[in-house]
């Protein structure tokens, strides 16, 4: 009950903040742009589905993509003997503990099914739309006075600009209850010149599409088909290989479609009697979708993103007087329009969310945290539900197939840079030898239990929605915790319980028949056995005896010149350049995890003493964004919220002028996990944690009496 009691202690200390206040702080942050990005469109969307685009309201001038959840491709299979379907692909199998285990790496023999794999399924640009001014050399040079607002309280764009003497005004909408883009074109310009164009493009193979996505030379390679079905309606259908999705569109008054033009998969749409069409355009893998008006797309996502703002948890920072406070509040308002937009989605999302393809469009599993949990801290366990625990239900046959083709006795294995209709694995070396992805199930199902604690507490109900929530996870639970105990390997020679070899950490850049006892994987499997330990004691189950024997026999954390090191027998853990570079996880073991519930405590000189010498000497120029989010938990929790806001704020840690996370020199742009940790790490700011009785939140001193929070539990 000490989440109960917590919450209750924060609530009736915390200011509650108006929903007049909340819509003024978040529309003093709104977007405004006189010019298209090279690298980011301003967005609409519902998590699900989004649409971006440049300067004209539209993708006139940058081919930024329309997305979805649904929209997937594959290539054809390899021609290759012995590689002509996935039955074939065998992996390698490596030295594991004394015998052979088969694992889902390159396998030199096999490359061409290999590439197959990690290329396919490849995430979809639906389409692209933009304005047509019936001539081919016009460029956004050519425009005039050209102003665009993103304003994130309705989830409207408003563009406008002026050509060839006219102006034209464009409002972009998304519908937040499908795929649905509408907008509205007023201008003078429609009855001359100006119609709308939809073009349709090809996949590509690359690793990285950004920031655009797909090929609209290779028109041989897939085909589309127009019907037009009433003077304001038309369907589009895009055939490429074996996949198969529609276009509808439907506008306002009378408008006519044609194309394709000159072997291209380009379509026109001109409307020359009228100043102002309306037009919704709804993208569906069936051919008839149920239409949606432009008057209930408009209706529907004002009153989305008013609900959205106004029932989560929110800070305010507006009156503290420190310039890093509106900078701080900036990154958190834009923040939590984009990750809702990128990643609330059915399942986890790629890392560059519905803005470009990274990774070709699979989302990796040790992200899913990140992306996930900024939802369920910040109030919104509707979004949290859309895809949890439905994912690890949906690619559970996988995983426990994957852990028993490896020999494991019990569980399920999750993957990592996974395929969202399989459960497949990429092949790749560290997405098979990853592990700090396993316990992940398990901090999800703990942090939906409590919420659903608190609530019964505040509301004074039956409790069968924490008794739901165990039910609903306990499948899943069950399984994540059967392989963990499973994967332990006693070690005679310690009497302990080792982690690996072969295995890689967190931070990925290590020999993995040399990483033995990662730091933070140690932490978190102990921190995962806890909470299932704790589930079938919840549910009056018996608890599996190899969980307890594994967490109580797990070996101790290593360390390394008084600080907690990255694995056990780490060489130079401070002299070398690299062992200090890439993600510094031992920080995770204090911050992102709470102290153990189990077994010896944390050495808190140790922990002081990790912090100080990561400060001093870890290569952060280098870092994913994440990384500054982690550093602030670990912060926090020492008691250094200084410390935090600077991590938050870090020159690296970069964020654009409409707040898209900036990817750096290793991944594109935007790289949405550090959106999200931005957000992990402020709630845990606003709402504390377990321990912290009676405080209201974490912050610089001079700024304590100034912030105003609402609606944050305290984290574990």
């Amino acid at each position: 009950m000490r989440a109960l009691s917590l919450f209750l202690v924060l609530s009736s200390v915390a200011e509650a903040v108006s929903i007049g206040q909340r819509r003024k702080i978040v529309q003093s942050f709104n977007v405004r742009r006189t010019k298209s990005s090279d690298s980011t469109p301003l967005q609409v969307g519902n998590g699900n589905f989004a649409f971006g685009a440049d300067v004209t309201g539209l993708q006139t001038f940058k081919p930024y993509a329309i997305m979805s959840t649904w929209g997937w491709h594959n290539f054809s299979l390899p021609t290759t003997p012995g590689q002509t379907s996935v039955d074939d692909y065998t992996g390698l199998q490596m030295w594991t503990h004394g015998r052979l285990v088969p694992y889902e790496v390159p396998n030199p023999a096999q490359n061409d099914i290999s590439n197959w794999l990690r290329e396919n399924p490849h995430r979809l640009n639906l389409a692209r739309v933009g304005f047509d001014f019936g001539r081919k050399d016009v460029t956004e040079d050519d425009l005039r006075h050209k102003s665009q607002e993103l304003d994130m309280w309705t989830g409207r764009l408003s563009s406008s600009f002026v050509y060839d003497g006219s102006p034209v005004r464009v409002e972009t909408w998304a519908d937040p209850n499908s795929d649905t883009v509408a907008v509205n074109v007023n201008s003078k310009l429609l009855r001359r010149s100006l119609g709308l164009f939809f073009d349709f493009p090809y996949p590509d193979k690359e690793k990285f599409n950004a920031p655009f996505v797909g090929h609209f030379n290779l028109t041989s390679k897939h085909s589309t088909a127009l019907d037009q079905q009433s003077p304001n309606t038309a369907t589009i259908k895009h055939t490429l290989d074996d996949t198969t999705y529609y276009t509808h569109i439907s506008w306002s008054g009378h408008g006519n479609i044609n194309g394709p033009t000159n072997g291209t998969h380009r379509y026109t749409f001109t409307s020359a009697q009228t100043n102002n069409v309306r037009l919704t355009i709804t993208f569906s893998s069936a051919p008839n979708p149920e239409p949606t008006p432009y008057p209930r797309v408009t209706a529907a996502s004002r009153a989305w993103w008013n609900s959205f703002w106004a029932r989560g948890a929110f800070i305010d920072l507006t009156s503290v007087h420190d310039p890093r406070a509106h900078d701080l509040q900036k990154r958190i308002i834009l923040s939590q329009y984009l990750t809702t937009i990128n990643s609330a989605s059915s399942y986890p999302p790629q890392e560059s969310g519905l803005v470009n393809n990274g990774w070709h469009g699979k989302f990796h599993l040790e992200m899913t945290l990140w992306h996930t949990l900024p939802f369920a801290r910040w109030n919104h366990a509707d979004l949290v539900r859309r895809s949890q625990p439905a994912t690890y239900e949906q690619i559970l046959p996988a995983a426990l197939s994957r852990a028993q083709a490896q020999g494991y006795a019990k569980g399920a294995r999750w993957g990592k840079m996974t395929d969202p209709q399989t459960g497949r694995s990429a092949p790749g070396d560290i997405n098979a030898l990853l592990i700090w992805q396993q316990p992940h199930p398990l901090y999800f199902a703990e942090v939906e239990w409590r919420a659903a604690t608190a609530k019964r507490g505040r509301r004074g109900s039956s409790g069968s929605a924490a008794e739901e929530t165990l039910a609903r996870w306990d499948a899943v639970v069950t399984a994540t915790a059967d392989f963990m105990a499973s994967y332990a390997w006693w070690n005679a020679s310690t009497g302990v319980f080792d982690l690996g070899p072969p295995m890689y950490p967190v931070s990925e850049n290590t020999d993995p028949n040399a990483t033995r006892n990662a730091a933070f994987e140690l932490a978190y499997w102990r921190f995962g056995l806890d909470v299932a330990v704790r589930w079938k004691e919840r549910m009056g189950r018996p608890v599996p005896g190899e969980w307890v024997t594994v967490r109580d026999g797990l070996a101790p954390l290593p360390m390394a010149d008084g600080t907690y090191a990255v694995y056990e027998g780490i060489e130079g853990m401070w002299t070398s350049n690299e062992t200090t570079n890439d993600h510094p996880a031992m920080a995770g073991i204090y911050g992102l995890l709470p102290p153990p519930a189990s077994g010896p405590p944390l050495d808190m000189d140790a922990l002081k003493k990790t912090a100080r010498k990561i400060k001093e000497l870890w290569a952060l120029d280098f870092s994913y964004g994440w990384d500054f989010a982690m550093l602030a938990m670990n912060s926090l929790r020492l008691g250094d919220p200084e410390q935090a806001v600077e991590y938050l704020l870090h020159p690296i840690f970069q964020f654009d002028d409409a707040g898209y996370p900036v990817g750096g020199s290793r991944v594109p742009t935007p790289y949405f996990p550090n959106s999200a940790s931005l957000l992990v790490a402020t709630a845990m700011m606003a709402g504390g944690w377990d321990g912290d009785e009676g405080k209201t939140g974490h912050w610089p001193k001079s700024w304590e009496k100034h912030v105003r929070v609402e609606g944050f539990l305290p984290a574990l």
